[in-house]
């Protein structure tokens, strides 16, 4: 009898795959991403796209920006997709092709994302998703939407009001209504929060190498034997 894998089974083969400490302002990151695809890894209408794909890379990799140990990072990426069961390889050259294909032509793919139209060499996978009410959305396929756009330099990007019309018309042409809207504000108000912790954490490390420097400046000082003139000796 089969059975479906619990998240309870994904954090445990996660943690099989990976088993070092995950630095503290990365691990819930971790622990959400791994949560949030193992419930739509088993939802029985998912299926993988390119889009998609271009979605799980770029939030692993904007999320994880600044892990100190390069490596590590790298073996966090792929005991993800051991514990999900996805092929890490795939998953990257897909990313990867839909990337080059993006710089190429952006006049294609805005046609593609706002009107459903071209791609069908490009994205086979993910125009299964126009007209399609079985469908499984994601947030990782709405960033992988937004990452698009960011390649091809939407210049409505820039602005709130514009990037949510641009937005809109996109959801409209892919059927998810406005949940991209609000998925992708969610995406970058998360984005910017993890760039604070980040960077708080990069100000705490400094302030503490200063107060060392400092401590062993003052201890040197302290242990230094202050050198005593020669007394001159009175003129005649």
């Amino acid at each position: 009898m089969n059975t479906v894998p619990t998240v309870a089974d994904a954090k445990r083969a996660f943690l099989q795959a990976f088993a070092k400490p995950i630095e503290s302002v990365y691990r819930r990151v971790v622990d959400e991403l791994l949560v949030e695809l193992h419930l739509l890894r088993v939802n029985q209408n998912f299926r993988h796209d390119e889009v998609f794909a271009l979605g799980v890379v770029t939030v692993f990799d904007r999320f994880m920006a600044g892990y100190r140990h390069e490596g590590d990072r790298e073996q966090i990426f792929a005991a993800l997709c051991q514990a999900l069961t996805f092929d890490r390889e795939h998953l990257q050259r897909d990313a990867a092709a839909l990337r080059d294909w993006a710089t190429h032509q952006p006049e294609s793919v805005r046609a593609l994302l706002t009107k459903g139209e071209g791609g069908e060499d490009q994205v086979p996978l993910a125009r299964q998703a126009l007209g399609n009410p079985q469908f499984k959305y994601s947030r990782a396929f709405a960033i992988g939407v937004y990452t698009l756009l960011e390649i091809i330099q939407a210049p409505e990007l820039a602005e709130t009001e514009p990037r949510k019309q641009l937005l809109a018309q996109v959801g409209e042409a892919w059927n998810q209504g406005d949940r991209l809207n609000r998925d992708l504000d969610l995406y970058l108000s998360n984005l910017e929060k993890v760039a604070q912790a980040r960077q708080m954490m990069v100000d705490l490390v400094e302030a503490e190498r200063k107060k060392r420097e400092k401590k062993t400046a003052e201890g040197a000082a302290v242990e230094t034997p202050v050198e005593t003139q020669p007394e001159t000796p009175a003129a005649p």
